[in-house]
C-alpha cells in the first residue's frame, strides 16, 4: 500500500478498536496503582499486546517495552505512556470510579496507557508495511512519572531508548476541547524540584517567647519571605515559582515547638537558572532565619528539566493531527513538571497536549479528584501517536543518504 493508504488503514483500525480502548481505560481507572506499584497495569498491557503478537519485554519492577516493525530499521520511533496514579481521593462520581481508597487517576495516565495500547495494536495491523519502509516503533509504558526525578530514568537505564531516533507522547489537557491538540515548539513545561526546609530551635512557653528561639515565627517568615527574596535575586525571565504544599510545627496553642518544617515545589521556566539555583536557595533560607536564632536545613530533591519539543517533532505531530482530523492549536509553556524531559535529553521528539474537555462542558484541573475526561480523546490520542510515528519514520526514510553501489 502507498503512504496515504497506510495512514488511512491506521485510522480505520483505531476506529474499530475504540470501544475496546474505552473499556480498557475504564478498567484501569477503576484499579489505579501508585508509582512503582503498577503491577496490574503492567500485566494488562503486556497480556493484550502479547495476544496481538507484539514482542513485549517487562521492565524491572513495573513497566513494559513493546517492539514492532523492521528488525533492522532505517529509523526507530518510540512512543511513551506513563502508568501511575496519584494519592488523591476520587470525587468524580463515575460508575467506574477508583476502587482503591485514596488513589485515583487524577492526571489522565489511564487515558495515556489506553491510547498507546491502541496505537500499538493499529501499528501491528500494518507491521509488514512498516517493515518494508524500514520503520520500527517501540512503545514505552513507563512507571512512576508522578515522583521525582521520575521513572523515565529507570526506563532509560533499562534500555528503553536503545536504537531510538525520536520519541513522542501525549498528555491530557482538560483546558483544551476534545478534537484539538495543543502543540508548542521549544519549552512546553518547566523544571520542577521538591524542597524541604526543616527548622530546629529551643522551644518554650508562649508566655516567654524572649527565652526561646521562636520557631513558628521563623517558619512563617520562611514561608512568606523565601519565595519573595528568591524572586528578587533571580532574573525575572527565569520564571521561578516556589509554592508550599505543607507547613507543620507544634501541636498545642501555648507551647513554642522545637522543630517544624515546610515542603513545597520550586518550578522554573529557564533550565540554566534551574541548574544553578541550589546555593542561592540555601543562602536565602539561612539569611531569613538568622535573626531568630534557629537552625535551618535545606533539602532540595532535584526533579526534572523542562520538556523541550524539537522542531521536527512538532512538525510530525502537526501533520499527524491533520491526517487524523484533529485540530492543532497553539499552547503556552506551563510550570508543570514532566519526566518525559529525560527522554528528550537523549533524542529528538515532542509531547502534545491532548484535549479532553467536552466542548461547552466544565473545565477540570489535573491532580484533582473530580477530573472527568471526554473518552473520545482516547482514540484520537491513539491515532495521533501511531500516525506521528509513521510520519516521522517516512520523513527520515526520504532524507536518509543513498547507499553506495
Amino acid at each position: 500500500m502507498n503512504d496515504d493508504a497506510l495512514l488511512a488503514a491506521l485510522g480505520e483500525r483505531i476506529t474499530s478498536l475504540s470501544p475496546e480502548l474505552i473499556d480498557l481505560r475504564r478498567d484501569l481507572h477503576a484499579h489505579p496503582e501508585l508509582s512503582r506499584e503498577e503491577t496490574r497495569t503492567t500485566e494488562c498491557v503486556a497480556r493484550r499486546l502479547d495476544a496481538a503478537g507484539v514482542a513485549v519485554r517487562l521492565l524491572p519492577g513495573t513497566g513494559v517495552l513493546a517492539d514492532l516493525g523492521a528488525p533492522e530499521p532505517v529509523y526507530r520511533v518510540a512512543l511513551r505512556a506513563d502508568m501511575d496514579a496519584l494519592p488523591v481521593r476520587e470525587r468524580s462520581g463515575l460508575q467506574f470510579s477508583s476502587r482503591a481508597e485514596g488513589v485515583c487517576h487524577a492526571c489522565g495516565h489511564d487515558v495515556h496507557v489506553s491510547a498507546l495500547v491502541g496505537a500499538v495494536l493499529a501499528l501491528r495491523s500494518v507491521e509488514d508495511s512498516l517493515a518494508e519502509r524500514g520503520i520500527a516503533v517501540r512503545a514505552v509504558f513507563q512507571a512512576a512519572e508522578e515522583v521525582m526525578p521520575g521513572g523515565a530514568l529507570d526506563a532509560i537505564t533499562a534500555g528503553a531508548l536503545e536504537g531510538v531516533d525520536s520519541i513522542f507522547a501525549v498528555h491530557c489537557d482538560p483546558s483544551i476541547d476534545v478534537g484539538q491538540v495543543g502543540l508548542r515548539e521549544g519549552a512546553l513545561t518547566a523544571a520542577a524540584d521538591q524542597v524541604l526546609i526543616s527548622l530546629h530551635g529551643r522551644g518554650g512557653h508562649t508566655s516567654r517567647p524572649q527565652l526561646t528561639e521562636d520557631l513558628v515565627y521563623a517558619l512563617a517568615k520562611v514561608v512568606t519571605d523565601v519565595p519573595a527574596v528568591l524572586g528578587r535575586r533571580l532574573d525575572p525571565r527565569a520564571g521561578a515559582a516556589l509554592v508550599w504544599g505543607m507547613v507543620e510545627a507544634g501541636r498545642v496553642a501555648n507551647v513554642i515547638p522545637s522543630s517544624g518544617e515546610c515542603r513545597g515545589t520550586l518550578r522554573m521556566l529557564d533550565a540554566e537558572s534551574w541548574l544553578t539555583v541550589g546555593p542561592l536557595l540555601e543562602e536565602i533560607v539561612h539569611g531569613v532565619v538568622q535573626p531568630y536564632g534557629v537552625q535551618a536545613k535545606v533539602e532540595r530533591l532535584k526533579g526534572v528539566p523542562p520538556v523541550v519539543n524539537t522542531a521536527d517533532g512538532i512538525s510530525a505531530l502537526r501533520r499527524a493531527a491533520l491526517a487524523g482530523r484533529v485540530t492543532p492549536v497553539p499552547t503556552a509553556q506551563s510550570l508543570g513538571g514532566e519526566d518525559f524531559s529525560w527522554y528528550l535529553d537523549h533524542c529528538a521528539g515532542a509531547m502534545a497536549r491532548l484535549g479532553t474537555r467536552t466542548p461547552g462542558g466544565p473545565t477540570y484541573d489535573l491532580h484533582q479528584g473530580d477530573l472527568v475526561v471526554d473518552e473520545r480523546a482516547i482514540a484520537l490520542g491513539a491515532r495521533l501517536l501511531a500516525t506521528a510515528a509513521v510520519v516521522r519514520g517516512l520523513d527520515a526514510r526520504r532524507t536518509a543518504p543513498e547507499e553506495e553501489s
